[in-house]
């Protein structure tokens, strides 16, 4: 019986009733707030004056329903001036688009890589071999880690072209632009990725302790506070390295330490620092065990460390079941660019908790996101060309990539310790540390740590709410980048 273990009056139950409420009601002022807001005003230059708050609104699906409802009451002449309106705007984004991918390119075309070719390549083989030395030698995220290492070799062999498309009309294209076109490009891979992601997690923890979904979105404000710095850092080194808005918030996704999110948003927003971008998300998450310590050791005192939580309350199957459709539908109408990333991650976890389809459930834990990793690092791989790779931005990306997963992990753990002052039952602030997405590893550190200073302290399931949160918190964060940048 699913409803045997549900129990309405419950506390929890309540909160979480309550958080419903709340973002329905705050979803309703959103979509009624400005009906015509699609119809933002366009001044003669043809340049928008819709405010960011506009723009986030447009962005919500409950005002694109509403919007179009709103229509029933408008004449035949309001209608066509109000869709005239929107055909512009889009027309508008549309050549600034394309402007912009032309300034790319033309910038692609004058930047002067730090080595000569040959060498370059020389100095990249040895770099695709140093990943794949971490990857067998040292553990560092080897399911992706080696494909993209020996991808990056076979990118950087002279003459084989196997990363590149065919140069003459008739020939064909390389074996590894395939893969990157078919995958990577069109963001297919990441988005499998998601759904494996999806049947390999339990939501149990962030269910029946919703309030650690707020350290899972504390833990976001590495990504935006380094979305700042990258602008400052493109901003005072003159051409040396040279971020535009779009390059920025694809570098800031590293700090949600979440590799498929970090190749979904840089494969949309910025496709020439996808290398860079993959290679150090991927890094900064196979050295959580040694990045995320000090920090949590430095912001937190031994008292805090050894505080012990309440055991969580069990949660049945029907919540299991509920909540991915929830989450899938809250986002359909609050934030519909990050729904392809919600709604990978949510039928996933929606095929494991139904218990009806565990063909499905074991093929996506298993065969089919095994096989699309073997694509998805050596399509990686292959952005790791000496032109590429080998520049000044990259050691940008590499020291922001830091800065935003420290920032993104010390965030989470100064909500915590507020949240603990705040709350009535005790909560450790190790376990904000694991509000970044990279699952469960987080987890087992902040675990870690939290024996170092009490054996008897277990925070493994606590911190599972908090690192299963930071998953959706990283895609949401996602989707509200591509609404206001894509």
């Amino acid at each position: 019986m699913l409803f045997k273990n549900i129990k309405p009056s419950s506390r929890i139950n309540r909160s979480w009733w309550i958080t419903f409420a709340v973002i329905l009601a705050a979803m309703f002022a959103m979509g009624t707030a400005k009906p015509q807001v699609t119809a933002a005003a366009v001044d003669e230059n043809g340049e928008s004056e819709a405010s960011l708050v506009d723009s986030l609104i447009e962005a919500t699906g409950l005002h694109s329903f509403i919007s179009g409802f709103a229509e029933f009451g408008m004449t035949e002449d309001e209608i066509a001036q109000k869709r005239a309106a929107e055909d512009k705007e889009l027309e508008r984004r549309q050549a600034t688009a394309h402007q912009k991918q032309l300034e790319m390119e033309e910038s692609n075309k004058n930047r002067k890589p730090l080595l000569p070719d040959a060498a370059g390549q020389a100095v990249m083989l040895l770099v695709g071999l140093l990943l794949i030395y971490l990857a067998i030698a040292k553990d560092f995220e080897p399911l992706l880690l080696l494909p993209i290492g020996f991808g990056g070799i076979l990118a950087n062999i002279p003459l084989a072209d196997i990363a590149q498309a065919a140069a003459i009309e008739g020939q064909v294209d390389g074996f590894l632009y395939i893969v990157y076109s078919m995958g990577i490009e069109n963001g297919l891979f990441p988005l499998i990725i998601f759904m494996g992601v999806g049947a390999m997690t339990d939501f149990g923890p962030l269910i029946a302790n919703p309030k650690t979904a707020l350290l899972g979105g504390a833990a976001q404000f590495g990504i935006f506070a380094t979305i700042l710095g990258a602008v400052a850092l493109s901003a005072n080194t003159g051409d040396t390295i040279s971020f535009s808005l779009q390059d920025a918030a694809s570098i800031g996704i590293i700090g949600g330490a979440d590799g498929p999110t970090s190749i979904f948003v840089a494969s949309r927003l910025s496709p020439r620092l996808l290398g860079s971008i993959a290679v150090a998300a991927y890094s900064y998450m196979a050295l959580v065990p040694i990045i995320q310590p000090p920090i949590m050791r430095a912001l937190t005192t031994k008292k805090e460390r050894t505080i012990k939580m309440e055991q969580l309350r069990p949660v049945s199957k029907l919540e299991k079941i509920l909540f991915p459709l929830i989450v899938l539908f809250l986002c359909i109408l609050l934030l519909p660019d990050a729904t392809p990333l919600i709604g990978a991650l949510m039928f996933g976890n929606l095929v494991r908790e139904a218990g009806v389809v565990e063909r499905l459930n074991q093929t996506l834990q298993n065969e089919l996101i095994n096989i699309v990793t073997i694509f998805l690092g050596l399509a990686v791989g292959s952005k790791l060309s000496a032109a590429q790779f080998l520049s000044a931005e990259t050691l940008g990306i590499l020291f922001l990539g830091f800065l935003a997963f420290s920032f993104g992990t010390a965030s989470g753990v100064l909500l915590a310790k507020l949240m603990n002052l705040l709350s009535k039952r005790p909560i450790n602030p190790l376990i904000g540390a694991a509000g970044v997405s990279a699952v469960p590893m987080a987890a087992r550190v902040v675990n870690k740590v939290g024996l170092e200073s009490n054996p008897q302290n277990f925070l493994l399931m606590h911190a599972m709410g908090s690192n299963v949160s930071g998953v959706i918190g990283s895609a949401v964060a996602a989707g509200v980048i591509l609404a206001l940048l894509q």
